[in-house]
């Protein structure tokens, strides 16, 4: 297993790497990129575009790949339609790839205050522990 995430990583930046990451042979493929687009304000359609392109050299790359989407949603304090087009990228795109599909893996762990840090953005060992059990489940379906 490699980790080939950058904290504060946006999906151009992923685009930017993943050449790099595919010179090895890839089993499963887990993409979990594109909060940070949000935060930024890059375009929804610009991170949709980025995602896909990852997805598509991996596929090019390593064709018996399979593939998994952890999706995310934006914090409550970003609405409006930029919020509802970024929501709606991850499950087209899971869709679209044939991709097994987390749809919000920080689900039970974003806004709780007991499991993040003071920047309400990382998680601590206990919140880890929960996005663990969001995601493990699926990942060992695809294993």
């Amino acid at each position: 297993m490699v980790n080939a995430g950058l904290s504060g990583d946006t999906s151009g930046g992923g685009v930017s790497r993943i050449d790099y990451w595919l010179n090895r042979p890839v089993d499963v493929f887990v993409l979990e990129l594109g909060i940070n687009d949000a935060l930024r304000g890059i375009r929804p359609a610009l991170t949709g575009q980025n995602l896909q392109l990852i997805i598509d050299k991996v596929k090019i790359k390593n064709p018996d790949a399979r593939l998994v989407l952890m999706g995310v949603e934006l914090p409550a304090f970003i609405p409006g339609a930029h919020a509802s087009a970024f929501r709606g990228i991850f499950k087209t795109l899971a869709d679209n790839n044939h991709m097994a599909y987390v749809p919000f893996f920080l689900e039970g762990v974003a806004g709780q205050g007991h499991l993040n840090m003071r920047d309400g953005l990382h998680s601590y060992a206990e919140g880890y522990k929960v996005i663990a059990g969001k995601v493990w489940p699926v990942i060992r379906l695809v294993l």
